[in-house]
């Protein structure tokens, strides 16, 4: 009996109340054959629970329990308070190791390589922990057993450390021991057969071996001679032998176990060089065992081959004005024979005919095949030649081939353009006849010019260089045509110069200039003026100088009058700024009607006077009497040439009268309406 106390669990049960409402009573869920509740007072009057233990328990049926114990009071009502107890079985070895067979029974052939698995071995133990871990190893051996055979201690397999052999042992009897970590163990047999093989293979023996053959060997040549034979017995001692894969050479039997290796077809070195060839022997064993011998036959060179170019014909190319012994290109010719019969020279092969002459421009190296040109070519007398190039080898005889190599000369711009039209020579070029009623966009002339180059560097464009008025003209890039460009004006000179430069596209580039004249005129009936001469173009000379001279002193004229002007204006600022304000813009009525009355003013004048209230200077732009309020003989407006003048009305122009700040009138400005 085992007894577990609920203090050393969860602590001592307690309850504050005291009496009949204090624990009472204990229980325990689920109700189990293995444990029961025991509870009192001790000696000191301490309450104790103990948890007892009243059947054995097995582990291998269950490893955990969990219980609950609950206390009740005596309350009314009753109180109860519970805990939980986890209870874990520990293991005791109380089980022994159990193979899963009595006797094991293994095979393995004797050719079988060391560290092969023979059989795995295999005992289980109930028990956990140590009690279950399991160990093998053998009990017993019988003869030498011990030295063939190794058991892994841990897996339970069972590995040979050799090969075996049928022939001295048929089968191994072994004992295998299971233990575990609690000392019990239990005991197995292990019985091994040794499986016998075919384990000898044939052997081949060579006699004779011919090599290298020529390639022009007949065919039935025997290339070599050999044996064969097996130590094994009955059907694995017989033998056959193959030929793999081979279509020149064949196997024939001579005797007894002896074959013939032979040629069957003709050879080609330049096919193929070298013959592999594979003899495989192979007894009637299960499964069968083979030997393969493996004769290597070199196949000797004959000149059977002429050199062969690489390309059918050669296209090189050089640019004129090259440099003499240039080199443009190469040719290659190979000859599939070896040795001598492969050595290939090279050579100007002579000219069939006389309808394409040799070329003596051209050189050829008979070591490597470069080509060379020999002297400076000139692509506007020759732009293209051919020539025929041989190859030899070094055979006996020798054999050859031959190639044509054409040589295409490219083109350098070397040539500047010409021009053909107008005529560049020293003879007076004539002019073209352009009216002045012509509109933009009308042609005049075109500038035609060539290039002795081709291709790109021919490729010519025009523009133009200088003319008396560049603005006048056009001239088209590609066509060289010459245009107005605008309409013709008074302005334009009569007789008009023009260069025109021509350029091709080459790099660089090189050009030639054209010159041409034209002649503005109103109609075409004034025709004396085509051809310039010395006089007319002094006589023009000076008509611009005297042009530019006048131009000069009327504008040295116009600038000394504005500068007089400004001074004067200048000075009469000054003398205005002087004198005082009598009156405001606002009040000079009033201050004229204050004078009259005062009798400062013989008679009563009215003016009105209008300013300008966006200008600068604020000027007063007229002064007129105001007609309804002065009698009409006291002014001059209306009156008749004989009539008396006393008092005229004094107009007042803007540029006599400047006022000093906006909306006032300066005391000379007020005197100037000469009020006596």
């Amino acid at each position: 009996m085992i007894l577990i106390t609920v203090q050393q669990l969860t602590g001592t049960p307690w309850d504050l109340d005291i009496g009949s409402n204090t624990v009472q009573e204990y229980s325990i869920s689920p109700v189990n054959e293995y444990f029961s509740v025991s509870y009192g007072t001790g000696i000191s009057g301490k309450k104790y629970l103990e948890l007892v233990l009243e059947k054995p328990l097995d582990r291998e049926e269950q490893a955990e329990m969990c219980l609950s114990v609950t206390a009740v009071d005596g309350g009314s009502p009753s109180r109860s308070g519970a805990t939980q107890v986890n209870i874990v079985i520990l293991d005791a070895n109380d089980n022994a190791p159990m193979f899963t067979k009595e006797v094991y029974i293994g095979k393995v052939l004797e050719n079988m390589p060391a560290g092969s698995v023979v059989l795995t071995v295999l005992a289980t133990d109930q028990d956990a922990g140590i009690n279950g871990n399991i160990s093998y190893q053998f009990s017993q051996a019988v003869g030498q057993n011990e030295l063939a055979f190794v058991i892994d201690s841990i897996t339970g397999e069972i590995k040979i450390t050799k090969s075996l052999d049928f022939e001295a042992e048929e089968s191994h009897e072994l004992s295998v021991r299971a233990r575990d970590g609690g000392g019990l163990s239990a005991i197995c047999k292990v019985l091994v057969e040794v499986v016998d093989v075919n384990d000898n293979a044939p052997e081949l023996v060579v006699s004779s071996f011919s090599s290298p053959l020529p390639e022009n060997t007949v065919p039935g040549t025997v290339v070599a001679l050999f044996a064969v034979r097996d130590r094994d017995s009955g059907a694995n001692g017989k033998i056959s032998c193959a030929l793999e894969d081979q279509l020149f050479f064949s196997l024939r039997p001579a005797y007894k176990n002896y074959y013939e290796l032979v040629t069957v077809s003709a050879l080609d070195r330049e096919e193929t060089p070298r013959y592999i060839l594979s003899v495989r022997a192979a007894d009637a064993g299960s499964p069968p065992l083979t030997t393969t011998q493996t004769f290597s036959v070199d196949i000797s060179d004959v000149n059977d081959n002429a050199p062969v170019f690489n390309q059918t014909s050669y296209t090189m190319y050089v640019r004129e004005n090259n440099v003499p012994t240039v080199f443009v290109g190469a040719v290659s010719a190979a000859d599939a024979d070896v040795g001598l019969n492969a050595k290939v020279t090279y050579s100007l092969a002579p000219e069939q005919g006389a309808e394409r002459p040799s070329c003596s421009c051209i050189s050829v190296n008979s070591e490597n095949g470069h080509v060379f040109v020999l002297r400076p070519l000139d692509y506007e007398h020759l732009r293209q030649t051919e020539v025929t190039v041989s190859a030899s080898d070094a055979g006996s005889p020798p054999l050859r081939a031959n190639v044509t190599v054409r040589l295409v000369v490219l083109d350098e711009n070397d040539n500047a353009p010409l021009v053909l039209y107008p005529a560049q020579d020293s003879s007076p070029a004539s002019s073209e006849l352009v009216p002045v009623s012509a509109e933009a966009g009308y042609l005049i002339s075109k500038v035609v010019a060539v290039d002795a180059d081709s291709g790109q560097n021919s490729w010519l464009s025009y523009h133009l260089l200088r003319a008396t008025d560049p603005g006048l003209f056009s001239v088209a890039l590609q066509s060289g045509e010459v245009r107005l460009r605008r309409p013709v004006t008074e302005r334009d000179s009569v007789k008009q110069k023009l260069l025109v430069l021509v350029r091709d596209n080459g790099k660089p580039p090189l050009s030639a200039t054209a010159a041409l004249s034209a002649l503005l005129l109103k109609d075409f009936s004034d025709v004396r003026l085509p051809h310039s001469s010395p006089a007319t173009e002094d006589q023009d000379g000076s008509l611009t100088t005297y042009l530019i001279i006048s131009l000069v002193f009327v504008s040295l004229l116009f600038l000394i009058s504005t500068a007089v002007f400004v001074a004067r204006k200048v000075c009469r600022r000054k003398q205005l700024k002087a004198g005082h304000v009598l009156y405001g813009a606002d009040n000079l009525q009033s201050g004229l009607a204050d004078a009259a009355a005062s009798g400062s003013l013989p008679r009563a004048y009215c003016y009105e006077i209008s300013l300008t209230t966006g200008s600068g200077n604020s000027e007063f732009k007229f002064l007129k009497p105001i007609l309804p309020s002065l009698p009409p003989q006291h002014c001059a407006v209306g009156q008749g040439p004989d009539e008396e003048q006393d008092f005229p009305c004094v107009p007042v122009s803007t540029e006599d009268m400047a006022p000093d700040n906006a909306g006032t009138l300066s005391a000379g400005q007020f005197n100037a309406l000469s009020f006596n």
